[in-house]
């Protein structure tokens, strides 16, 4: 169970964060405030108190403070961003980091190790990195060995398409995972009872657990119904503008 969550009110600037869909258009401003305090009462009905950092103007992206830390049961982890724009993210977070944890229970990714937590799934005590542009070899290195020292355990998995790891499959507990795309028929996850999202869904496997809870983006019906069926209790959130910033629901939270 969850009873912290930390988010980032997203900045002005981020009309100007990196996007791998200029289709979709640039982020409406006064909408992603909205959905950003629609986002944390969601988490609040979960049970939880959430933390809400001031806006980094400096940084467009950092609205996404899931890539700056990972957080387990035995301490967190600062990451190392690995796109230059992000990397004083991490920097920032690490301050807020210390009034949860004390310092010998608070790690960081040196250079030339990137890692962003966007690319880490937990699974109990066991998590889940993927290999990706953003999170490479020597970082999971470093993060494998972190976790080894917190007697924890980790695996690595190569991504083929997705940005993050999470944007592809993410963990719901009761040994159930959402997948799509590269993820539906991985060995890795082949224990799991494995939700399957519809192709044309696939931006919605990007969901979070909280306390009993499943939070889905809102407008993806076929999912939603789904991870209904198997027997969650459901909330939606619109996340539309931060889809724009190819970011989800885990990308705009660190949960502990």
């Amino acid at each position: 169970m969850f009873e912290n969550v930390i988010v980032r009110r997203p900045a002005r600037s981020m009309v100007e964060g990196i996007t791998s869909a200029p289709e979709l258009g640039r982020p409406d401003y006064t909408l992603a405030l909205k959905q950003h305090e629609a986002y944390c009462e969601a988490l609040r009905r979960c049970g939880v108190a959430v933390t809400v950092l001031e806006p980094l103007e400096a940084y467009p992206d950092s609205c996404f403070v899931e890539d700056t830390a990972v957080i387990t049961r035995k301490g967190a982890i600062i990451t190392n961003p690995g796109a230059p724009s992000r990397r004083g993210e991490a920097a920032e977070m690490l301050p807020v980091i210390r009034g949860f944890f004390p310092e010998e229970r608070i790690f960081s990714i040196g250079a030339p190790g990137t890692l962003e937590g966007g690319d880490v799934m937990m699974v109990g005590d066991h998590f889940y990195v993927g290999r990706s542009a953003r999170t490479n070899r020597e970082g999971i290195a470093q993060f494998l060995a972190i976790l080894e020292g917190m007697g924890l355990s980790g695996s690595e998995v190569p991504l083929e398409h997705v940005l993050h790891l999470k944007t592809g499959i993410n963990y719901i507990e009761r040994e159930t995972m959402l997948v799509s795309g590269e993820f539906v028929d991985r060995a890795d996850f082949a224990s799991f009872r494995r939700i399957v999202v519809p192709e044309e869904e696939a931006y919605a496997a990007n969901c979070i657990w909280v306390n009993d809870r499943v939070i889905v983006p809102e407008g993806y019906p076929r999912l939603e119904a789904k991870v209904r069926q198997a027997g969650y209790s459901v909330l939606t959130v619109d996340t539309s503008e931060y889809r724009k910033l190819d970011g989800g629901l885990s990308c705009l939270s660190l949960r502990f």
